[in-house]
């Protein structure tokens, strides 16, 4: 005997990605962090040439 009480997901999504089921980021940086940390890289190279 079938159940009428069944409820049918739908099926795939054809290959499409939910947003909800996107990866988070391990690290999350603001924008101005990461300029700060290139402006150090770059006058940790300039440092280190001149000496």
């Amino acid at each position: 005997m079938v159940s009428k009480d069944k409820v049918y997901m739908p099926m795939g999504t054809g290959g499409l990605i939910r947003y909800t089921e996107e990866e988070k980021p391990l690290i999350k940086l603001k924008p101005n962090h990461l300029i700060g940390v290139i402006v150090a890289i770059i006058v940790f190279e300039l440092s280190i040439r001149i000496i």
